[in-house]
């Protein structure tokens, strides 16, 4: 049987946030730790480095960003929609092609198969366009009509040519084959599959809709290290849910192992890759040792009530939520110290300026900000700090309080 820290360590070994990279990054990194993790879900929010950028800090410390983009661009990784849009490895396209079919219950799929019903000619006529000239951005169709301000809308305002493209890129006619300044450069999958690296895998393509939920299945466990059935189908927004009674066979086949934890009323499951980690972390072998900040759309908390089971983490994004009911802040960051959930922050990253603000700081209840704590977590900030680019740090207010003291007089320490 599990104990419950015991359930958490497995998890933060299969998501590589056990312990810190012991070496520097090397290029080939951004990729095995994405295989690792299966997903990079991708969002566009930049108060500090975007989300796939600094879940892979979390995991690799100070790496350059342009080691993602040069994978995409070099088909090492490719764009699709699974959790939400993502970033997959290259060996795992074939899987998300082949789920192509099966997608019309993810809402991106669902407009986008309306936008086509409603707007056919409009959109067949710009794959056409595309077909004849190359590679587009959205910026190439600002119009004439719309002033200086066009680019600079939120989704909900898309000019119709870029909603016809992310249509076209959720239906599979088209693919990203690179970003330019984070801007998709689209391209017909056509042209993007033939430039992946390894090759595109027609075999896993034809796989038949219930050998990919089961492939799907088997890479979610594999990603969570230790998980419940009904956490399963979030990971790649299966439907219908994932249950016990499916998970069976695979039991019996060996492919999954079924281990009690402590408090939980159901089965855990550990992909059979994982045995050795189970061992150790059964016999008191796994240790954490990392600390570091998170992306709230890191795959370790997306899936709220999983976070609440496994790190009685309670966590909500709130940059969706109206100011004055942010609890808060607007891009809170959590932080991952020794196997735990301690706390989070409000950061952002004011660049032109080189400084890193942390509007907030809050510790979690029971919490006690001990020397060890504070220092670890402190060096974190700083660490983030860097490699944004922003290495002064501008402390708001903490909680508790006495925290912003043992923090200042760290940072003063280690320069």
């Amino acid at each position: 049987m599990l104990t419950p820290s015991q359930a958490r360590l497995l998890q933060l070994a299969a998501q590589g946030l056990l312990q810190p990279l012991r070496r520097r990054p090397r290029r080939a990194d951004v990729v095995a730790t994405i295989e690792r993790m299966r997903l990079l879900q991708i969002d566009t929010i930049h108060v500090v480095a975007r989300s796939p950028y600094l879940v892979l800090h979390s995991r690799l410390g100070d790496y350059p960003m342009v080691w993602l983009d040069e994978a995409l661009t070099q088909g090492q990784l490719a764009e699709c929609w699974a959790h939400e849009a993502c970033f997959v490895a290259a060996t795992d396209v074939g899987l998300h092609r082949g789920w192509l079919g099966q997608r019309g219950n993810h809402w991106a799929h669902r407009n986008a198969q309306r936008m086509h019903r409603e707007q056919r000619a409009d959109m067949d006529a710009l794959l056409e366009g595309i077909r004849a000239s190359g590679p587009v951005r959205a910026a190439d169709f600002v119009r004439k009509s719309e002033g200086a301000e066009a680019a600079k809308t939120g989704w909900w305002e898309w000019k119709p040519e870029k909603r016809w493209l992310e249509a076209w890129f959720a239906l599979g006619e088209l693919m990203v084959a690179r970003r330019e300044n984070f801007q998709r450069v689209y391209d017909l999958a056509s042209n993007v599959l033939v430039r992946l690296d390894p090759p595109f895998d027609v075999d896993t393509a034809a796989l038949t809709a219930a050998e990919l939920r089961q492939r799907f299945i088997l890479d979610s466990v594999h990603a969570l290290g230790v998980t419940q059935a009904g956490w399963i189908a979030d990971y790649y927004r299966l439907k219908p849910a994932v249950t016990e009674q499916e998970l069976a066979p695979l039991l019996t086949r060996g492919d999954l192992l079924s281990v009690p934890v402590q408090g939980w009323k159901v089965p855990g499951y550990v992909h059979r890759d994982h045995a050795e980690t189970l061992d150790r972390a059964i016999r008191g072998r796994l240790r954490a040792t990392h600390t570091t900040l998170l992306s709230p759309f890191d795959p370790l908390v997306w899936d709220r009530a999983r976070a609440l089971a496994m790190f009685d983490f309670e966590y909500t994004i709130e940059c969706y939520t109206p100011a004055a009911r942010r609890r808060y802040g607007y891009f809170v960051l959590p932080i991952l110290h020794r196997g735990r959930l301690v706390g989070r922050l409000d950061a952002k990253a004011h660049r032109d300026e080189g400084v890193f603000e942390v509007k907030a700081l809050f510790l979690e209840p029971g919490v006690t900000p001990e020397p060890e704590l504070v220092r670890a977590v402190a060096v974190a900030i700083a660490a983030t700090a860097r490699w944004h680019g922003t290495p002064e740090i501008r402390l708001g207010r903490t909680q508790p309080a006495s925290l912003a003291k043992a923090l200042r007089t760290v940072w003063q320490v280690i320069g």
